[in-house]
């Protein structure tokens, strides 16, 4: 069975999915953009100014969830410009915790955003401990 898993401080739109579920020890984040929680704006033009927007709404929904970024096993993003990729990997470096997650990323055009991502948690687990 999955609880659903949401938060008003972060995005929200009219569309049929969840913020994220949770199974079991797993919680599944939806992708999300680089929108402003509040005005449901795009923040920045920048890669850089959209990844770190995207990691702080996924990192609301894990706190909602009782979890944080170094509890993401699993990462996957899609990019509108793969030229946009080594200002999205310095972005994504400097907010994830070595080690980082799997990861997988593609481009695809994905409208007004530069990029969007979603995440898989793990509760019983914080990447770098020792099990």
């Amino acid at each position: 069975m999955s609880k659903q898993i949401h938060t008003s401080d972060a995005p929200e739109f009219p569309l049929p999915f969840s913020q994220a579920l949770r199974a079991g020890d797993f919680v599944y984040v939806s992708g999300q953009v680089g929108v402003d929680p509040k005005t449901r704006q795009v923040v920045g033009n920048t890669i850089e100014e959209q990844t770190e927007q995207v990691l702080r709404n996924i990192e609301t929904i894990l706190a909602a969830a009782g979890l944080t970024l170094d509890h993401v096993v699993k990462t996957n993003a899609i990019l509108s410009r793969m030229e946009d990729f080594p200002g999205y990997n310095q972005t994504y470096e400097k907010i994830m915790k070595r080690p980082f997650p799997a990861r997988t990323s593609v481009q695809s055009g994905i409208g007004d955003y530069l990029v969007e991502i979603d995440v898989v948690a793990y509760a019983r687990s914080i990447r770098g401990e020792t099990e």
